[in-house]
């Protein structure tokens, strides 16, 4: 079989294990032949601006890199120099046009992180531990104007564990996109792959995250509020103030236990973790940060930070993670699907 001649759409780290398998024992089956991805934008602490890990990862094989403010007119006519079989999209961030879409010989696939049609969007990998999943995955499935809505070629499932965090999973699904293209991909070439609709009765959709969806509510069960910690570190992050500073949370469980007290309140520490009363249950911290500190466990951040007994925790109301429909932003039916 020849290999396909594959074009690469993509701006996150996710997506390198998947590129790696391509360019070793993968290459039978496609061989990358150029990336698009975002322009370089600045980042980190200093905001000085350098290219993403995509980026780098294809001048290290000296591949071409396109780097369009939007994929145009101009950027279409470079996809089409390529000849390429295929492109495959995933973490991209950027809209993409019909003609853009229908450009490569075999069309544009998209891997996204999320047994779909649930969790259509942008944050579909913490929305699914925040709201206790206990499983989720990655779907490949070929791109339409709809939103994450196009028709499903197969998907790879992982498990969500207890403690597992957004970035524990976000490691799960990036090392289950090679098996999944792997046994997608001859299909593929033979032009044998089967489509399957999705359901969209069963479809949810997730947002953009941001800082204000950090906090906490200790009317609602602990294991509502340990899934929404796990969910959102490292980003955007829990946070609850103690002693006039903010703490973030980077790990919890909890117990199905009676708690004495109104919700937020310290109960005290046990051989791992910080205690707190909640509307249902003990919510158990078991990694806290202080400002300008590291993230430590619960027994080394209380070692530095006293946290009394009795001491109640604010609460503020929790957003809403999942709609029915999703959010209202410009050209949301073109959004290219992460």
């Amino acid at each position: 079989m020849i290999p396909l001649r594959l074009v690469f759409f993509g701006s996150d780290a996710i997506a390198l294990p998947l590129l790696e398998q391509l360019a070793g024992e993968g290459s039978a089956l496609a061989q990358v032949v150029a990336v698009f991805t975002q322009p370089d934008r600045p980042a980190g602490r200093g905001q000085k601006t350098e290219p993403n890990a995509i980026k780098h990862w294809a001048f290290a094989r000296n591949l071409p890199v396109f780097q369009p403010e939007k994929p145009d007119e101009a950027a279409r006519a470079q996809l089409a120099a390529l000849h390429a079989d295929v492109g495959l999209v995933m973490a991209y961030g950027h809209l993409l046009r019909d003609d853009f879409i229908a450009t490569p010989r075999l069309g544009l696939l998209n891997l996204h992180t999320s047994l779909l049609p649930k969790y259509r969007g942008a944050s579909p990998i913490q929305t699914a531990v925040a709201c206790g999943e206990r499983e989720t995955g990655v779907t490949l499935m070929r791109i339409v104007r709809k939103l994450d809505a196009g028709p499903i070629a197969d998907a790879g499932r992982v498990p969500i564990h207890a403690r597992d965090t957004a970035d524990d999973i976000e490691t799960k699904l990036a090392a289950a996109c090679w098996p999944l293209l792997a046994r997608t991909l001859p299909k593929l070439s033979g032009e044998a792959l089967a489509l399957t609709p999705q359901d969209e009765t069963q479809a949810t959709y997730c947002r953009r995250l941001t800082k204000d969806d950090g906090v906490l509510d200790f009317a609602v069960s602990a294991a509502v509020l340990a899934a929404r910690i796990n969910g959102l570190f490292p980003w955007p992050g829990c946070a609850v103030e103690m002693s006039g500073q903010p703490i973030k949370l980077g790990l919890a469980d909890f117990e199905a236990a009676f708690a004495s007290g109104a919700g937020g309140t310290v109960l005290g520490a046990d051989a791992e973790s910080l205690r707190i009363a909640t509307g249902e249950g003990v919510l158990r911290l078991l990694r806290l940060q202080r400002p300008g500190g590291k993230m430590l466990s619960a027994p080394g951040f209380l070692r530095g930070f006293s946290v009394a007994p009795g001491t109640v925790l604010a609460s503020r109301p929790m957003t809403e993670l999942v709609s029915a429909r999703p959010a209202r932003t410009p050209n949301t039916e073109r959004r290219t699907p992460n």
